[in-house]
This record gives C-alpha cells, sequence and structure tokens, in this order.
C-alpha cells in the first residue's frame, strides 16, 4: 500500500475535485503525449493505494478535499468518463471532509505536482488518522 496526493486543477475548468468525487475516479486531463509520465504513474496504482485529493498553492498548507481507496484495476479513459480524465482510477471515497495539513518543512517539494507518492511521515500519519 501507498499514498499518493492528486491535483484537481485545471488551468481551463478550474477545480474539478466536486467532479472526482462524484463520478468516484482520481485522474490527469493532460493527454498521453503531453504527460506520458502522468499516465504511467496512474496506470501503475494498486488496488487498495491511498489516494488523496490535494491543493497546496506555493508554499500554502496542504488542503485535503478527500480521501480514498483504488477500487479496481479499470483504468478509464476520456471516453467514459466525459472528457474528465484522459487517464483516471476508480476510487472509493472513505473521507470527503475537508481539512489542512500544516506544510512540513522538507528539502524535496513535491506539493505542486500532479500526482505524487506522500513519503513524508507527518502527512502519511495525517492522511491514515482518516481510516
Amino acid at each position: 500500500m501507498a499514498i499518493f496526493g492528486i491535483g484537481a486543477y485545471y488551468d481551463d475548468m478550474g477545480d474539478v475535485s466536486g467532479d472526482f468525487i462524484r463520478k468516484n475516479l482520481i485522474g490527469v486531463g493532460w493527454q498521453q503525449n503531453d504527460a506520458p509520465e502522468l499516465h504511467e504513474i496512474l496506470k501503475s496504482l494498486k488496488v487498495g493505494d491511498i489516494v488523496y485529493i490535494k491543493a497546496a498553492f506555493a508554499g500554502a498548507n496542504i488542503t485535503v478535499k478527500a480521501i480514498g481507496l483504488i477500487k479496481d484495476n479499470v483504468i478509464r479513459s476520456s471516453d467514459d468518463t466525459g472528457g474528465l480524465v484522459s487517464v483516471g482510477r476508480n476510487v472509493k471515497w472513505v473521507s470527503k471532509k475537508r481539512f489542512s495539513i500544516n506544510r512540513p518543512k522538507e528539502k524535496n517539494n513535491v506539493r505542486s505536482n500532479t500526482v505524487y507518492e506522500e513519503f513524508h511521515p507527518l502527512v502519511q500519519k495525517r492522511i491514515l488518522r482518516c481510516f
């Protein structure tokens, strides 16, 4: 089991986290040619991995918008998500409570990335508290 932070802000659509929650999915909107590494990360997620929708703009604290588990091995596409994501995964949301985590002091800052594996022990602990 791993924990992944997933962004949900699209330049052309704004915050799509509500859509992710309603449709029980997470994903990225960029096409395969534009973000092949993000497509591979999404495809590599395993059933039971923990995902959290996050926002962490420019030094701000981490806003957690929902926490869920990867539900199955199905890879979603724009065809079956109404164009919301180009690659995505089905999620069972275990918490839809919005809360903030103090941004940890860290050297390897990945908080503004679209998708990243969460390794910071304090952030992991706070996410796991929701189970």
